[in-house]
């Protein structure tokens, strides 16, 4: 039984399925990046006012202090931001792997049931194949034995067509 058009184009469609969940895990991996990568820069921020404002303690300037102190509270308010909206794009991220993977999954299953059936008919070819061999080297073999045995039988019915004589 040959692989079926339609078996063929459901391996096509779950190609393309999985083509996009791969994209879509892969922008949402992004996107994940861009966020951490935007907490950490809140971070060092954090940590560039905090210094800012203990310089600013020893020498006694004020502007300085009050710079150190917003860049300290911009940060904390980036990261109060950033926190969840983080855990929510991992989450997005997991649901999006695990499409992905049942995507994965199905176009494996469909690529094996292919490739189950293709292999059923090379095998069943071969099979016709052989016995395609098998009779014509029989045919050749016993057929020239047939012709033999035909010849001979021919001889037995013309002596026994001739009468017997008892002399």
């Amino acid at each position: 039984m040959a692989v079926s058009r339609a078996l063929r184009r459901l391996l096509r469609v779950r190609d393309l399925e999985e083509e996009q969940r791969r994209v879509a895990l892969e922008s949402a991996m992004g996107e994940l990046h861009r966020l951490e990568t935007a907490l950490v820069a809140t971070a060092k921020l954090d940590r560039r006012g905090r210094a800012l404002v203990g310089r600013s303690a020893g020498s006694g300037e004020l502007p300085d202090r009050l710079a150190g102190l917003v860049d300290s509270h911009a940060a904390q308010l980036g990261a109060t931001v950033l926190t969840p909206r983080i855990a929510a794009s991992k989450n997005q991220a997991m649901a999006l792997r695990d499409a992905y993977l049942q995507k994965r999954i199905e176009r494996r299953q469909a690529e094996t049931l292919i490739e189950e059936t293709e292999a059923l008919d090379t095998l069943e070819a071969e099979r016709h194949g052989q016995q395609g061999l098998d009779d014509w080297y029989g045919s050749r073999l016993f057929g020239n034995q047939r012709v033999a045995d035909a010849k001979s039988n021919a001889t037995i019915e013309d002596s026994n067509d001739r009468p017997l004589d008892w002399k």
